[in-house]
């Protein structure tokens, strides 16, 4: 091989690198550039999944991603599956751009990533074993009670309303994902697993040893009922690319696509986000 071919290679190779460098594109140019976006999900249905029969990323939190990230001119949505509580730390860590799972917005959070405006609002829910033996319907229930078991995800809101409804956190066993969860009951490892209301409704329609309980009482914390607000994050330093997601987001809020889209996942009127804000809820 001519030694002088190689080198002229290497020098081509190290120009093109220092000239991406010296564009000093940011997380959004980049992906518009290359037309993909690598995003962040934990694999929990309705919000962001694979699904089992092909094999493709959906869930209402992909999908409004991925009709924004067309209207930005990125066509191509590739996944890292990773458990809720290594989201935010992936996302850190560049494993992926964008954290798309649903995650609810609160102010420990904000702390962490800048979150775009919210894509729904949602109520919380628990399963129970079938017949719901121990007459849980609330988290009341079980502060008042030492005996009583809950599971949770790791990572997941959930953990901080039950310790606000007066749950010991002896109580408390965390899992890592829902289906997960919902061995620890069936396996009498816990008597009861919180969630999202959609999320234990779903898991409860897929298996006949646990019960969705429909007489829940929502949590009130500090005197308001608690109500969750689900948005797509971003690293703190992509605000430009949060800010274009919005810009986008809104449209879809204003003409109804964003209805249609999170509809086809069980979302209803009722869990709309309104006119809510990410920044409204950081603070």
């Amino acid at each position: 091989m001519n030694p002088n071919r190689v080198l002229t290679a290497l020098g081509l190779a190290l120009a093109l690198v220092l000239s991406g460098a010296a564009l000093g594109q940011n997380t959004l140019e980049r992906a518009q550039a290359e037309g993909t976006i690598t995003i962040g999900l934990a694999n929990e249905v309705p919000y962001a999944y694979r699904d089992a029969d092909t094999g493709e990323l959906t869930g209402e939190a992909i999908e409004v991603a991925r009709a924004v990230f067309q209207r930005l001119g990125i066509e191509n949505v590739e996944g890292v599956i990773v458990e809720f509580g290594s989201l935010i730390p992936g996302l850190q860590a560049e494993r992926f751009d964008v954290v798309t799972a649903g995650m609810y917005i609160t102010p420990a959070r904000c702390e962490q990533v800048a979150f775009a405006d919210p894509e729904y609002s949602i109520g919380e829910g628990i399963i129970v074993p079938a017949g719901n033996p121990m007459g849980i319907t609330s988290y009341d229930d079980i502060a008042a009670d030492s005996a009583i078991r809950v599971g949770t995800g790791a990572g997941w809101v959930e953990y901080d309303y039950l310790l606000a409804s007066g749950v010991d956190e002896g109580q408390i066993v965390t899992f890592p994902d829902a289906p997960t969860g919902v061995g620890g009951l069936t396996a009498d490892r816990i008597d009861v697993f919180a969630g999202t209301s959609l999320t234990m409704r779903n898991v409860a329609e897929t298996n006949e040893a646990v019960d969705f309980v429909e007489e829940f009482q929502q949590p009130v914390i500090d005197g308001e009922e608690i109500r969750s607000y689900g948005a797509a994050a971003f690293r703190p330093a992509d605000t430009d690319f949060r800010d274009a997601f919005n810009e986008v987001l809104a449209e879809l809020k204003e003409s109804g696509e964003l209805a249609e889209i999170i509809g086809e996942f069980g979302f209803g009127p009722t869990e709309m986000p309104g006119d809510m804000t990410a920044a409204e809820l950081c603070n």
